[in-house]
């Protein structure tokens, strides 16, 4: 009997594995807040848990993902990926800690319609983690936008705080998001990110009425930029440390959280332009250009 009950949870476990990716998208407010090194943390301490990991990183230059990480560079071009000449696997990066890395800015996203972009989400991955870049107007990428969940990291200080608030503001009037979850990043102590959430959530409740979920905090660590130095992040080169572990736990917590609808449906994108002339079609791919 309890062998019984033992394989039909393990078979429970293995369909809800299946069940689809999560999407996260990851963003801030003023650079330096540690959004990247976040995406990169989450990613090793998640691929340490044995979930298979998908890095999107839509940043270019010094602030990417795969410069952050030494120089890690993409197996194959994200056009060649789209056009259908190379698999997912082939376009991606591989890192060493376990976890997939895929070069995907929005220049290069640049023609293609939200069902396009959405069939990267919808490979094998446990987890996607969208290292997302906002436009000028603070809205997400028309890849960023079919995430299920918004993580804000911001710190402690009181110009992150206001930041991050404008942040929420902006994707909240761009993209109807109703909820948010806040990463405290860089923080000295639990009673200052539990104050630094709160007073956040208190505003945004008020003047947005948007909901603000914690998503936890991750302790102030001078190895962190060791790490950085190193090409490594800090879940790797320093296990031990306090921020390690906090990264550690947020990754634990994620897997938990419930699974709310992707913010856009790329079926709704492709019903609309399945729908145009052809000429509407190339009129609109013009149009994603001169936006991204």
């Amino acid at each position: 009997m309890v062998k019984q009950v033992t394989d039909q949870a393990e078979g429970l476990r293995r369909l809800l594995a299946k069940s689809g990716s999560r999407v996260v998208a990851v963003t801030g407010g003023p650079v330096g807040v540690g959004c990247t090194s976040t995406v990169v943390n989450l990613a090793a301490a998640l691929a340490a848990l044995g979930k298979d990991v998908l890095v999107i990183d839509e940043r270019l230059g010094s602030r990417s993902v795969s410069a952050m990480l030494g120089g890690l560079h993409s197996a194959g071009s994200l056009r060649a990926l789209m056009d259908g000449e190379i698999s997912l696997d082939q376009a991606c990066a591989r890192h060493e800690l376990g976890f997939s890395v895929l070069a995907a800015s929005r220049e290069n996203c640049a023609g293609y319609s939200a069902a396009q972009l959405g069939l990267l989400l919808s490979g094998p991955a446990d987890v996607v983690l969208v290292d997302a870049r906002l436009d000028r107007q603070g809205a997400f990428s028309l890849l960023a936008c079919q995430a299920h969940d918004v993580m804000i990291v911001t710190r402690v200080a009181a110009s992150a705080i206001t930041e991050a608030y404008a942040c929420m503001k902006r994707l909240h009037f761009e993209h109807a998001i109703a909820q948010f979850r806040v990463l405290v990043n860089h923080v000295s102590s639990l009673a200052d990110a539990h104050t630094t959430f709160e007073n956040l959530a208190e505003v945004a409740a008020r003047y947005l009425t948007v909901s603000i979920e914690d998503a936890g905090c991750v302790a102030a660590d001078p190895l962190m930029e060791r790490s950085l130095e190193l090409g490594r992040c800090v879940v790797d080169a320093f296990p031990s440390t306090q921020s390690a572990r906090d990264f550690r736990h947020v990754a634990a917590e994620m897997l938990y959280w419930p699974m709310r609808p992707a913010m856009v449906s790329p079926r709704s994108d492709a019903t609309v332009r399945s729908a145009m002339p052809a000429s509407a079609l190339a009129d609109a791919g013009v149009a994603e250009r001169q936006h991204a």
